[in-house]
């Protein structure tokens, strides 16, 4: 359930279509690229630097398969059966908490974020235990979590305002699951997600705002209209569930910042950046250039997995960050990067299905590019 959100921040001028998208690097240009080194340098944001190499395909040492083979047998069946085991007994609690009750249907959306009493209740508590609880058979024993007080005293009013949406940089599908323990809020995912057996109803418990992907601009902009409300409800309302966004747009190895869609700055509400790392080493816990099945499956193989998590201040936005949601979203960017030791990065999607598209059609990359430099 990849949460991707493009950029909702304004109208384009002169009625113009959209802004351009198109990567900056060209599939053929690839083929005329001097070294492996500059194509890394290029994808850095991309590139796989852990011992299974790009897409989870380098050649593995002799211990490496060895342990790899041996989880195969023991530890993988078992992990599976515990997790689909969790998966199955969370959705029947949300199809007994859901029972004879109507969801809310607005703006093609459908959803329970506002069910009240004994049965958000229920559905809050056991989700947010069996998040951490599926984190757990994953790997994830513990997850330290370090508040950062970084950000400057005047920026924080005299009365301290609750945030409308959580901002996150987006690594792998287990950010997910980290945000539904932590604080269980709603995201921005697929609108396939929504038809997905089980699944389906946990996202619509989540209160998931559901985007069409390869939808019309019109669609998306309901879709804008639709977060930017839930944000600011969020805000006003202690027992509406806070947003969840990842306004990178896609996932990274984890080292960089991809610059900020605007979408979840747009309501003027303050923000509360969180920043996850996961450590490694052996398989990174990276969803970057490796495929679904192969990324579970090795993640699952691997009999420890490490994750901390940096929570920053609420950031409440200035006058002129209110007028301008591109600049608030850039320094919210930046203050993150700063705390977290990333690296700030100018591409985004378009350049990652470039990189994905030059690595799935040229079989000598696969080979080179997962060496680390010495």
């Amino acid at each position: 359930m990849e949460s991707e959100l493009k950029d909702l921040n304004s109208k384009p001028p002169n009625g113009s279509t959209a802004r351009d998208d198109r990567p900056l690097l060209k599939s053929e240009s690839l083929a005329s690229a001097d070294s492996i080194a500059e194509m890394e340098k290029k994808f850095a944001a991309y590139v796989r630097r852990d011992i299974y190499g790009t897409m989870g395909r380098g050649e593995l040492p002799a211990k490496e398969k060895l342990l790899l083979g041996f989880a195969l047998v023991t530890l993988l069946p078992i992990r599976v059966l515990l997790a689909a085991t969790v998966l199955l007994f969370y959705y029947l609690i949300c199809r007994i908490c859901t029972l004879f009750y109507a969801p809310n249907r607005e703006d093609e959306q459908e959803h329970y974020a506002h069910m009240s009493g004994w049965r958000r209740a229920v559905i809050v508590s056991c989700g947010r235990a069996l998040s951490r609880v599926m984190l757990f058979i994953f790997g994830f024993y513990w997850i330290p979590v370090f508040n950062s007080a970084s950000q400057e005293d005047e920026q924080q009013p005299e009365e301290l305002e609750r945030p409308g949406v959580i901002i996150s940089n987006h690594v792998s599908y287990l950010d997910i699951l980290y945000h539904m323990s932590s604080s269980f809020p709603s995201f921005v995912a697929k609108r396939s997600v929504a038809r997905l057996p089980l699944v389906g109803l946990i996202s619509k418990c989540l209160g998931c705002v559901y985007v069409q992907r390869e939808s019309k601009s019109s669609d998306f902009k309901g879709v804008s209209a639709v977060v930017t409300d839930r944000i600011r409800e969020a805000h006003r309302n202690e027992s509406a569930p806070l947003m969840m966004l990842f306004p990178e747009g896609t996932t990274t190895n984890g080292e960089f910042l991809l610059p900020f869609k605007t979408g979840g700055f747009l309501a003027k509400a303050p923000v509360l950046p969180v920043i996850l790392r996961y450590h490694y080493q052996r398989f990174s816990p990276a969803w970057d250039t490796i495929s679904g099945v192969r990324h579970v499956i090795f993640l699952l193989c691997q009999f420890v997995n490490y994750m901390d998590v940096i929570r920053l201040p609420v950031y409440y936005p200035s006058e002129q960050e209110m007028d301008d949601p591109k600049l608030y979203a850039n320094n919210v960017r930046r203050l993150m990067a700063s705390e977290g030791n990333l690296i700030l990065s100018d591409i985004g999607l378009a350049e990652k299905r470039t990189y994905h598209a030059a690595l799935n059609g040229n079989n000598s990359l696969p080979s080179v590019l997962h060496q680390k430099d010495e």
